[in-house]
């Protein structure tokens, strides 16, 4: 049976008015909703007195343009997270998977173990579930949280959150009328839209231009695939990534599904040899949470993602099968 929301959020914001040391952790490769929602959690709890430490497993450092949203410096490298934490909270992750090398810190936990997330294919593998299917971003469901805790929406909190609506939902353009609502009142604390999103979603380093232009020049698309609907594809190898930051990596499958002849878009993002995680973006018609299920991810229904092993020919390949199968 489902969780009931309010009741679960009721219940977490109990367990941390009690609680006197608290870890959270995002997913790995952190973007803003994960992050920008941790790091609004502990600095609710960190003025509240709270010992507070926020991590995730990889890779070492916080990305650049992360790195504004912690105003009070909780952040950690990922090994100064107790292997026992007393009260932990894992936001914005579908799956263990998905915690990388502090997936442990949850069979490790002394104490609950809160998970904050809105992804429909979340595995509940926690003590307190907080999810929302429906919200746009975990920032949405963190934000409920802080209510419920009677915390103060001023701006460094509130910058947080607005930084994971704000990419969750692609500058709004995935966006309801609720979250609209919502980012007027984080905007009405003097968030700057413009100072939080230029960061996120519209600065890159020169390098990123000729990186951009090698992995376009050998996209590929398949007008056939997907039941007809097309797929273009890009690979972004180890060298084309080399002197660029994992946010430019990660921000070229926002170019790639711009090809209006194809319903779906995937980037193959080399993390070794023979080792790719692949994004997957649909325009309105496939699933494609259920194509990277599937080949063992997750996601949403327009935006998803897998891991695979091979080269980039069968990768290419499991994802046409992948995507016949779900349209048949």
């Amino acid at each position: 049976m489902a969780d009931d929301l309010s009741t679960t959020i009721a219940e977490a914001a109990r367990l941390l008015a009690e609680a006197r040391d608290v870890t959270l952790l995002s997913h790995i490769n952190p973007d803003a909703d994960t992050l920008g929602s941790a790091l609004a959690v502990g600095l609710a709890l960190h003025r509240r007195g709270v010992r507070v430490r926020v991590a995730f497993g990889d890779p070492e450092v916080v990305p650049e343009s992360l790195r504004a949203l912690d105003t009070a410096g909780l952040l950690v490298h990922r090994d100064e997270v107790p292997a026992d934490p007393e009260l932990l909270v894992v936001l914005d992750t579908a799956s263990l998977q998905r915690l990388g090398p502090l997936a442990d810190r949850v069979a490790g936990a002394r104490g609950p173990v809160i998970v904050l997330d809105h992804h429909v294919s979340n595995t509940r593998y926690g003590t307190v579930h907080c999810i929302d299917e429906h919200a746009e971003a975990t920032a949405l469901v963190a934000l409920k949280l802080l209510d419920e805790m009677d915390v103060e929406l001023d701006e460094p909190i509130a910058r947080c959150i607005y930084a994971g609506l704000v990419t969750d939902t692609g500058g709004f353009r995935n966006a309801g009328p609720a979250a609209h609502l919502t980012a007027a009142r984080l905007l009405q604390t003097g968030v700057d839209a413009y100072q939080v999103t230029r960061p996120l979603m519209d600065a890159h380093p020169f390098a990123y231009l000729g990186m951009l232009s090698r992995v376009l020049g050998r996209a590929e698309l398949d007008a056939s695939a997907a039941g007809g609907l097309g797929l273009v594809h890009a690979v972004v190898g180890l060298d084309d990534a080399a002197g660029v930051r994992s946010e430019e990596v990660e921000s070229v499958i926002d170019v790639v599904r711009s090809t209006a002849e194809a319903e779906v878009a995937a980037v193959l993002k080399e993390l070794r040899p023979r080792r790719w995680s692949v994004s997957l973006r649909a325009v309105s018609r496939v699933d494609v949470r259920e194509v990277a299920q599937y080949l063992g991810g997750g996601g949403h229904r327009l935006a998803a993602g897998f891991t695979f092993e091979g080269d980039s020919a069968d990768v290419v390949a499991a994802l046409k099968g992948a995507l016949e199968r779900v349209e048949s």
